[in-house]
């Protein structure tokens, strides 16, 4: 029997709601694990400034979203410590004086992990919300960044609704907050 990258595979159930993973979603999982892991070996023999390339990488590449195993290492979280908390792309905005200057890949990743961190906790999104926390000034442009860089990257799954002007959020992916400490 042959199977496509798209062919579904059971992978748990609870009454009747069915999870279902494609080929294709597995493969993306190996190759982010694979990706964490050179990361994790390369950061766990750095210290102080030497990380700040391995935690550019990984804060900038395009498929990473979860960081904890890069912060489960002592000399990792020790480092980050020294950095204020980071929780959305409006607060490091807010604080740029105090935050070190950030590439246009990591701009990127911070306003889709605000997004994640916004759909974590709301269901639906609305737009002047979104807009407001993207810095984001006209709604061709938040939906065209929701379905290139959000839903295409996996990250969220939803639906526009430009009546009710809002974001409904279906999945989201799993994440990891790359600084968790509270305010």
């Amino acid at each position: 029997m042959f199977y496509t990258r798209q062919q579904s595979y059971c992978i748990g159930s609870i009454g009747s709601v069915v999870w279902k993973k494609t080929l294709m979603d597995m493969e993306l999982e190996q190759k982010q694990a694979e990706i964490i892991d050179e990361l994790v070996r390369r950061a766990s023999t750095c210290k102080g400034e030497a990380l700040l390339p391995i935690i550019i990488e990984a804060t900038s590449h395009p498929s990473l979203f979860a960081f904890s195993e890069i912060l489960a290492l002592p000399n990792v979280a020790q480092a980050i410590q020294q950095l204020p908390p980071c929780h959305t792309f409006l607060f490091v905005f807010g604080n740029a004086s105090r935050i070190p200057q950030l590439s246009p890949d990591q701009i990127l990743k911070l306003k889709q992990l605000t997004v994640l961190t916004l759909a974590e906790s709301n269901k639906v999104l609305p737009y002047d919300t979104l807009m407001a926390e993207l810095d984001v000034t006209n709604v061709r442009e938040l939906e065209d960044f929701l379905i290139n860089d959000c839903m295409y990257a996996g990250i969220v799954r939803g639906k526009l609704d430009q009546l009710k002007r809002c974001f409904e959020v279906e999945h989201i992916r799993e994440s990891s907050r790359f600084n968790s400490r509270q305010d």
